[in-house]
């Protein structure tokens, strides 16, 4: 949640700092910090924790907060911590679809920040480049740090009565089929793009098409223009198709995650290029959607009749590749924590029990059916230090590292110039 928190000021500080011309309130190194930003910081605040926004000891406390971001990012330019352009495109694409999924849809985001989607993309590089700089450091710093049986002990002794009660919670696994994944749906959404191609290349009209079949809901209605873009933003197989294109050229049938590409090269400056494209996603369909329900079942059958085991054929066929390498395991979580589709299937479940195969909507445009394993349940108990172990090891970490943080920072701030201008 602190991410995603950081995130949304990252990206009202940065538009706020491009509208207006107004006080500098703070330095530090080579950064400034304007009263705009420290206004809009506040009202963020203020309206998660239910505070008065004209509050001193809240100002006070959201500027330092804001002034330890910057010395983090100039520490880390003098610690020569560099970060690759493909690690800033991925944190950068993460940051683009969960504010759409928190709006609804591009356009919506577009109202709300009043610029294209492309330009507001763009325009929070910069800071994204730098987020990414402070948060190595800091791992770089207390990755390693780890709490000691002692310490752990010393820890719950400390604050065992206020540690209070451990909800319900459950340990599971899945075993997850993408409908997406087969190649005949695959066929089918490249069979539409190679046809608007050929209809292309008989005169039809670039931004007619885009508008009609596109499937990008940020440039469709512009007819595919995605604006004036620097070298490193878009994905590797599209960019690299852009950028050899001449000037008007169209490019083949480009394959990316999102799905199949054409693309036009409008104008050429240098390391930036405007270019249009139309976009085919490859969407499943109900005859996919039965393939992988069978094929699940199919999948339960041979793990209940022991053919073979649940991590074996997670590891093997499991869609979801993050967790399929561990065997299909998803983690520990309690009942809060997981949406009521999912609570649902577990509730019926006794450990060891597999569900059968269940719809599993991952996010607005991706879906699926996984088989969801039971693996342990822990009724609501008080803490306790050996059956909740792993997670107040987890606490002690923490604390342990704010204290390691807090000296620290007060290092950097000897270091590194900063001043106050209120």
């Amino acid at each position: 949640m602190k991410k995603i928190i950081f995130l949304f000021i990252l990206i009202a500080s940065t538009l706020s700092a491009q509208k207006v011309l107004d006080k500098i309130i703070a330095v530090v190194d080579n950064e400034i910090i304007l009263q705009s930003e420290l206004d809009l910081r506040v009202s963020i605040e203020a309206a998660q924790r239910n505070v008065n926004p004209a509050d001193s000891t809240v100002r006070r406390n959201v500027l330092n907060g804001m002034i330890e971001e910057k010395l983090l990012y100039a520490q880390a330019e003098l610690d020569s911590v560099t970060v690759t352009d493909d690690q800033v495109k991925q944190q950068l694409e993460s940051k683009m679809n969960y504010i759409v999924q928190q709006y609804g849809s591009r356009e919506r985001v577009e109202q709300v920040y009043g610029m294209q989607f492309e330009k507001l993309k763009r325009s929070l590089l910069d800071d994204t480049r730098k987020e990414i700089m402070a948060y190595m450091l800091q791992q770089k710093k207390f990755a390693t740090v780890e709490a000691t049986r002692k310490e752990v002990e010393e820890f719950y002794d400390s604050y065992k009565d206020s540690l209070g009660v451990v909800q319900e919670k459950f340990t599971i696994s899945h075993i997850f089929q993408n409908p997406k994944t087969g190649e005949r749906v695959k066929k089918k959404a490249k069979e539409l793009a190679i046809s608007l191609l050929d209809s292309l290349k008989h005169g039809s009209d670039f931004a007619k098409l885009a508008k009609k079949y596109s499937e990008d809901p940020g440039s469709a209605s512009l007819g595919g223009d995605l604006g004036t873009v620097k070298r490193g933003q878009f994905v590797s197989e599209v960019e690299a198709a852009t950028f050899a294109l001449a000037p008007n050229q169209i490019s083949g049938v480009v394959e990316s995650i999102f799905g199949f590409h054409i693309i036009q090269l409008l104008e050429r400056r240098g390391e930036s290029v405007h270019a249009r494209h139309i976009l085919i996603k490859v969407r499943g369909d109900d005859e996919s959607d039965l393939k992988s329900i069978e094929f699940l079942t199919d999948l339960r059958d041979s793990i209940t009749k022991k053919v073979n085991t649940f991590e074996y054929y997670a590891k093997k066929y499991s869609d979801d590749k993050e967790n399929a390498k561990y065997g299909g395991e998803l983690g520990s979580f309690e009942a809060s924590q997981l949406d009521k589709t999912l609570l649902d299937i577990i509730y019926k479940l006794k450990e060891g029990d597999i569900s059968y195969p269940k719809r599993l909507e991952v996010d607005r445009n991706t879906y699926g059916y996984h088989l969801v394993r039971l693996d342990k349940r822990v009724p609501t108990h008080k803490a306790n230090l050996e059956l909740d172990f792993p997670e107040i090891k987890r606490v002690t970490e923490v604390s342990k590292k704010q204290k390691l943080y807090s000296t620290w920072m007060k290092e950097i701030k000897n270091r590194i110039f900063w001043e106050i201008r209120l």
